[in-house]
This record gives C-alpha cells, structure tokens and sequence, in this order.
C-alpha cells in the first residue's frame, strides 16, 4: 500500500441520515402520546411500525460513523462492512415487522377493532408529511450504498403505512368498514416482505463474499493471458470489501527470461492498467503476485 493510498469511498451521508432519524423519532413521540389521548389501537400500531424504524435508522447512523473510520494497522480496510451489517440488520427488522403486519391483519380481518377515525386521519396526515421530508432527505444519496438504502427503505416502508392509515381512517369515517385497517395492513406487508427479501439477499451476497454483479471472471483471465509474455493466471480472485468498493486478486505466471530482464514492475503496470479500463476494478483495488514460469509446479496452489 503506497503513500496515500485510501481504501475509503464516498462519505456516507450521515447528515441526511441524522435529519430523517430526528424527524422519524418525533413522529414517534406524538403518535404514542396520540394513541394515548385516542385509545386508537391503530395509531399504537403504527407508532410500534414507527420504533422499528427509529432503531433501524440508528443501525443505518452507527453504521455510516463506522464506515467512515480511516483504516488502521487492525482494520485494513478501515469498518467499511459496517455498511453490508447494518443493512442487514435493518432488513432483519422490516422483514420481522412485514411477517408481523401480515399475521396481524389477517387475524383483524376476523376480529376488525372499532377505531376512532378522525383522530386515525389527524396523526395519519403528521405522519406522512415527516415520512415525505424524510424520503426527499434520503433520497439522493440512497443509490450510494446499502445502508442508505436500507434507510430510505424504512422511511418508504413507513410512508406507506401512513398513508394506509389515512385511507382507513377515510373508509372506517365514510363507510364503518373497520375491516379496511386490515387490509391495509396486509396490502403494506406484501409490498414490505419482497423489498427486504432483496436486501437481505444483496447483503449476503457481499458477506459470502460472491463476485461483484457484472464482472465476468473468465473474461478477466482472458484479458490477462492476451497479455504479452504471460503464461498463465492462477488463483483469481474477486469480492467486496462493501457494496462501492470491489477487489481483485490473482496470481500471474510470465516468462523466465522476460521477467529476469527486470520487467517486473512494468508487468503490473499493465495488469492494474487491463483490470481498470475493462473492468469495474480501480487500479488500487487489483493486487497481483507475479511469480516465474519455472516456479516449482508442486509450489503452485490450485484454483
């Protein structure tokens, strides 16, 4: 690693995530003080929905001030998984909360409670004003990695919630169809269950450490033998560091007498320089071992 060399991406917007964390706890508040004064069993849900996603953007916030961490002599690459964990953590929760909201509203549908609509539509209209405030906070830098998708996800997850309460509050007034709390319910949780199913999926694929979407490793082995003087490639390897940071390893086998010239470094310059141009792969990023042709074959490592 030379001098100034970083392992560090983008900083992750912690500002936009601390501003939606606020506005998401304060809704919490009044919504339990709201379900209190109301004795709406509804707005209690909701609130509970709410707690989820105030711990879930803690996750996301404790995960952003890890990721930024410079690297250190114990953590190479810095706490930049802190961003796959955290995701997972938060899709852990919206999934539990997606799986609760449907076994809750199908039992509802049974058993529909009697719900006080106009206080229902008062705390449901507070509720989706934050929830938009918070999803025009996030919603610029929710492409930057998976823990601030994860966040913009809670804050959507809830929007919806919101307004489903808004539209059961207008049915239960209009109608007395205290069913339509349920089915609402159940309607939020089929659109929550297929979201986190992705992102759980998404997180594991850089935990188990799966190649990066989109690079073809038997197209990076074949650039590398079209180079001049390289017999063969062994070893290749790729994986994320986090979801913005791919790597790539590989160990790379060249002519004795090219490479007893001392032609070494001028080697891996056009290795790093093939990965880079052809591939999602920063020059930075790519490590190779350069090993002579007459290395002992009993030496060498399968794979």
């Amino acid at each position: 690693m030379g001098e100034g060399h970083s392992h560090a991406g983008a900083k992750t917007p912690r500002s936009r995530l601390l501003i939606a964390f606020s506005i998401t706890l304060s809704v919490f508040v009044i919504e339990v003080i709201g379900a209190i004064i109301t004795g709406s069993l509804a707005l209690l849900v909701d609130a509970v929905h709410m707690l989820t996603d105030v711990i879930g953007l803690s996750f996301a916030l404790t995960a952003a001030h890890l990721m930024d961490r410079p690297p250190s002599d114990r953590h190479t690459w810095g706490l930049r998984r802190a961003e796959v964990l955290g995701a997972l953590a938060q899709a852990t929760l919206l999934l539990a909360v997606g799986i609760f909201a449907l076994v809750e509203g199908v039992r509802r549908l049974f058993e529909p409670p009697e719900i006080a609509s106009g206080s229902l539509l008062l705390f449901g209209i507070i509720g989706l004003v934050a929830n938009i405030i918070s999803l025009l906070v996030l919603s610029s830098g929710r492409s930057e990695n998976l823990n601030m998708r994860a966040a913009f996800l809670e804050v959507l997850n809830d929007a919806l919630g919101s307004i489903a309460v808004i539209i059961s509050a207008i049915l239960i007034a209009t109608l007395g169809w205290y069913r339509a709390d349920a089915v609402a319910g159940i309607l939020i949780s089929l659109l929550i269950i297929p979201r986190t199913l992705v992102l759980l999926r998404a997180s594991g694929s850089v935990l188990l450490e799966t190649t990066p979407k989109g690079l073809d490793l038997a197209e990076v082995r074949r650039h590398i033998l079209e180079l001049p003087h390289v017999v063969a490639v062994h070893d290749l390897h790729a994986s994320h560091i986090s979801t913005d940071l791919p790597v790539l390893t590989a160990h790379v086998v060249a002519e004795d007498d090219w490479l007893g010239a001392g032609n070494g470094g001028d080697l891996l310059r056009q290795l790093q320089a093939c990965v880079s141009e052809h591939f999602p792969i920063s020059v930075e990023h790519s490590t190779f071992q350069i090993e002579p042709a007459s290395y002992q074959e009993d030496h060498l490592p399968h794979g």
